[in-house]
């Protein structure tokens, strides 16, 4: 697609948050005892503490330096943390590989390293604590940003619908209420057509709003105020702070209103190009949002007593109803970048194991990265609803929206001044100044919405808590999990004993074995044949692993290596995906494993490969058991194929003509002709008895919740039943 039509279409997705945020913005900031100075200098002192914020952060840290931070085009809190985790080794993932490294998304050179950077480098290394500590800020970013999946919403439609009281003064207050709830119900619903089709939809509606604000911005500057131009000065914030005292200071928390969805400008960049959407910003939507802002200033500074109503009152009479239906359409608009980016950042958490599996579906065939997540979906709207009846108060809606706003962006300053210093490699000097020129200006805003906590400002923070909780909880079990599986691996010196029949009975036939490990023999496998001595002719140790990058091409998806001597059959299979990737197999798996197999074998003693070496005690040397085979000669054409005849001649044909196959390779393909077996491992956590009550209960009940009611491996990985077979297995945390 070219840059203007994407740049049209981040209209209905990025920016309708942003856009609508005049709905509430002057209302909010003038609730309370500000009220009580409602004169000029006090209009002029918050429009321009919103210009400079809005220009400053928006304009400045966000289009211009923190979305050129991308991760191979993808953005948000889980990408700058992504990149950090590649370039100083802060990975959260426990089976990274040195050859992950080799992918040409993983790339980490660049500039000549600097000092500082390696300094730093080195004290995350030496410090442990502090990379939890980086990774709970992530987390805390990651939950307040859901967080406002569910503020947006709410306060976005409640604002429009609440206009309709000025034409119609009788209607009651729970009227308003009850058709927010069908819009919000309504936008939800919508979701599942994906966000491609949301945007063609939206976007119209987007563009005729701002066109609309932007317009009666100018007729307001002109009719009522032209010398409004002279708040752009920031000498009024200055004046605006000493006249008002701690009453400014806290209505600096529905300034901050003004810059609701800038976030969501860097988290959406997966669904579009970051060229389009600063285009869209930086000739639309900021020019626009400027005017209306500075012509509803112009309009106030004439109608002090229209400050709480002032966005509907400063509309002229004769195009009060059209733009009141485009300012509804466009509340809804505005709830859809929030929920798109609601949709990226679960399936971000999901891959990096810091949420349980849900599923997850891909709703563009053209644009990877727009997605759909049924279960997340329903539960926002849930949540909405239950804030929108249980509030009703865009005021205390606009509190709680303003904390989780400013959390979210300071945690993008932090993580951003890092990534000047370990990716970029820039002076110290500068990631000190960016963090001190935007942190303190956050700073200053979270400091007056901690002040509104008990007037709506609780809400994201029980929100965030309670997903922090479910993410901390999950990360810490399946790294456990995979702690236990490192642990009990069965020893090489075992196997080795056992002969190539592996002391048991093997039958025709491909037994897959799922594990976490990326070597050695898993315990699971051990277990299987304690209980049922008998296995199949071929053994292969499947991982389904995540890298510390948004995506891998189909040609770097596998690695394929042997386990042991040749006569002992067994091999390992690396499936590699990136956070981004849909983890699931819509091919023909096993066909395609089995041909990449005996392509392995084919070139094993053609070519110079690292093959795997058992000592003699049974130690794994060398590059141990894994092995990428040469991309080339892969064929990956073979999806549809069901007759282990047609592999072998597609494998003949990949392979370079008619040269027969290895014996080694037609006993593969006759072993795959008998049939293919998936065995996985089902684990259960339990805690131990020694440990502390808290513990207990997070493995015990939260984690066990989780687990049970999350998405089953065999369904993620796409496992066909009627060849499944499941191994119990209990381990103490």
């Amino acid at each position: 697609m070219t840059v203007a039509t994407l740049a049209y279409q981040s209209l209905g997705v990025v920016y309708g948050d942003l856009s609508t945020s005049p709905l509430y913005v002057y209302k909010t900031t003038f609730s309370g005892k500000l009220s009580l100075h409602e004169n000029d200098e006090e209009i002029y002192g918050v429009f321009s503490f919103i210009f400079w914020t809005f220009t400053l952060i928006a304009l400045f840290k966000y289009t211009l330096i923190v979305m050129s931070a991308d991760d191979n085009g993808e953005g948000g809190t889980f990408a700058l943390y992504s990149l950090l985790c590649r370039h100083a080794r802060l990975s959260i993932l426990p089976n990274q590989q040195a050859t992950d490294e080799k992918l040409s998304a993983y790339a980490t050179h660049g500039s000549m390293e600097t000092w500082q950077s390696s300094a730093l480098k080195s004290f995350f290394e030496k410090h442990p604590r502090f990379r939890t500590g980086l990774f709970i800020l992530v987390l805390l970013g990651t939950c307040m940003a859901i967080g406002d999946g569910v503020l947006t919403p709410t306060i976005s439609v409640l604002s429009a619908v609440s206009g309709v009281r000025l034409k119609i003064t009788a209607l009651h207050e729970n009227y308003v209420v009850l058709i927010s709830c069908v819009i919000i119900v309504g936008l939800f619903s919508l979701q599942h057509h994906g966000t491609n089709t949301v945007a063609f939809m939206f976007a119209p509606i987007v563009a005729a709003w701002l066109l609309c604000i932007s317009s009666i911005g100018i007729y307001n500057i002109f009719r009522w105020n032209p010398h409004i131009f002279r708040a752009l000065s920031p000498v009024y914030m200055l004046k605006f702070l000493k006249r008002t005292g701690i009453e400014g200071w806290i209505s600096l928390g529905g300034v901050v209103l003004s810059i609701t969805g800038v976030e969501t400008m860097f988290a959406d960049l997966g669904h579009f190009s970051s060229l389009s959407i600063r285009v869209a910003f930086s000739f639309l939507v900021y020019p626009c949002l400027v005017l209306a802002y500075m012509g509803e200033a112009a309009f106030l500074s004439k109608h002090h007593e229209d400050i709480q109503r002032s966005f509907y009152k400063a509309i002229p009479e004769a195009v009060f109803w059209p733009v009141f239906i485009v300012a509804t359409f466009a509340a809804v608009v505005g709830s859809q970048a929030v929920i798109s980016a609601t949709f990226s950042i679960i399936s971000q958490c999901c891959a990096l194991n810091c949420f349980p599996f849900v599923k997850i579906i891909h709703t563009s065939s053209k644009i990877y990265g727009q997605i759909y997540i049924p279960e997340v979906n329903w539960i926002l709207m849930c949540l909405c609803l239950a804030v929108t009846i249980g509030l009703r108060d865009t005021n205390m809606m606009g509190h709680a929206y303003g904390l989780a706003v400013t959390t979210v962006m300071f945690v993008t300053t932090c993580l951003m001044a890092l990534v000047i210093l370990i990716v970029w490699k820039q002076r110290i000097a500068i990631a000190v100044a960016f963090l001190v020129i935007f942190g303190s200006m956050e700073l200053l805003y979270i400091s007056a919405s901690v002040y509104k906590i008990p007037e709506g400002g609780w809400i994201p923070l029980a929100l965030s808590f309670i997903f922090m909780a479910i993410m901390y909880i999950w990360n810490y079990g399946t790294t456990k999990k995979h702690e236990f599986d490192v642990e009990n691996k069965v020893s090489m010196n075992r196997i080795m004993c056992l002969g190539p029949s592996l002391g048991m009975v093997r039958v025709p036939g491909i037994g897959l074995i799922y594990t976490n490990l990326v070597s050695g023999v898993p315990a699971v496998f051990g277990h299987f044949v304690t209980n049922l001595p008998a296995f199949h002719q071929v053994l292969v140790f499947v991982c389904v692993k995540s890298v510390q990058v948004p995506y891998i091409s189909e040609k770097d998806r596998l690695m394929i290596g042997r386990v042991g001597p040749k006569e002992y059959c067994m091999f390992r299979c690396i499936v590699r995906y990136g956070y981004k990737d849909l983890q699931q197999e819509n091919y023909d798996f096993e066909n395609r494993l089995v041909s990449g197999i005996v392509q392995f074998v084919e070139a094993e003693e053609d070519t110079t490969l690292k093959t795997t070496f058992i000592s003699a005690c049974g130690r794994e040397v060398g590059n141990m058991d894994i092995e990428k085979f040469d991309a080339q000669n892969q064929d990956h054409s073979f999806t549809n194929s069901k007759s282990s005849d047609i592999l072998e001649t597609k494998i003949r044909k990949g392979h370079g003509g008619g040269a027969p196959l290895k014996d080694e390779s037609l006993q593969i393909l006759r072993a795959k002709e008998s049939g293919v077996a998936f065995i996985l491992g089902h684990s259960y956590a339990k805690a131990k008895k020694s440990s502390s009550i808290v513990k207990k209960f997070a493995i015990n009940v939260v984690y066990s919740f989780l687990s049970k009611n999350c998405r089953e491996p065999d369904v993620v990985l796409n496992v066909p039943h009627t060849s499944l077979l499941e191994v119990g297995m209990i381990y103490h945390v």
